[in-house]
């Protein structure tokens, strides 16, 4: 199994939910006040039978109209054809964004070859329009011309990947389980998002519900350490991967 860390940057995202770039050297935050500060990690891993992309970042371009996370997955040694499998952990924009590309002026599915796995009642709750963390033409576009496996709760997808309504983060989150090749890693989306979560215990005004996922994050990082799964940090500024200890309490987090 091998793991490539597919970075799009630092953003700040104030009470309009527009994530704006944000270059830690250059800008400064309190140019932009009541902002969060976040990075976005989606994630790409290569088993002996699958290109599984782990969440699908904000959907930027660079200057040459392309997508940037299509130019990170080229960069890592693939083409974004090549890609089998999505894994959604959930459809915020900041994590369903890359799932479409727009060209000649129409949205289109950015991996039109792979198989899209997401939580069904997920995927109708931003379908509807009813809140403006999720963008609605994403999930139209994907409908109209993607391949989705919807799952309800949590089973098996398919052996060595399991998948667990988590519903912190979001009402209907997933976390994804993944073990082959003698290797485990775990992916918590927005209920696991960075190291820090587990160094320092709070409850988050920005959860659905922010005591269970207080709690998950406890219980992910414990199972992580007790079982030796490495974790995949979707927003983490500096590390990005890593496995964890828990000691006399407290949790270690170690690049990998």
């Amino acid at each position: 199994m091998e793991v490539f860390v597919l970075g799009e940057g630092s953003y700040s995202v104030d009470v309009t939910k527009k994530f704006v770039p944000f270059n830690p050297e250059l800008d400064k935050r309190a140019d932009r006040p009541g902002s969060l500060f976040i990075h976005v990690n989606p994630f790409l891993i290569k088993t002996s039978t699958d290109l599984i992309l782990l969440d699908a970042g904000l959907g930027y371009k660079d200057t040459r109209d392309e997508l940037l996370l299509h130019q990170h997955i080229r960069n890592a040694g693939f083409d974004p054809e090549d890609i089998t499998l999505v894994l959604m952990s959930h459809l915020h924009y900041d994590h369903s964004g890359g799932l479409v590309v727009e060209r000649n002026g129409k949205l289109e599915p950015s991996f039109p070859a792979a198989t899209h796995v997401i939580q069904r009642q997920e995927f109708e709750f931003g379908l509807s329009g009813k809140s403006s963390s999720y963008h609605q033409e994403i999930f139209e576009t994907l409908q109209q011309s993607a391949k989705i496996d919807f799952v309800e709760g949590d089973g098996e997808y398919k052996p060595g990947i399991r998948y667990e309504l988590s519903g912190g983060h979001s009402k209907y989150h997933q976390v994804f389980w993944l073990e082959t090749e003698g290797e485990k890693v775990f992916f918590g989306g927005d209920e696991l998002p960075e190291p820090e979560q587990l160094l320092r215990k709070f409850v988050a005004k920005y959860d659905y519900n922010g005591h269970r996922a207080a709690e998950l994050r406890i219980q992910y990082g414990k199972t992580a350490a007790q079982e030796g799964w490495t974790c995949l940090f979707y927003h983490a500024r500096i590390t990005a991967v890593g496995t964890v200890k828990y000691t006399d309490e407290a949790f270690t987090v170690i690049p990998t």
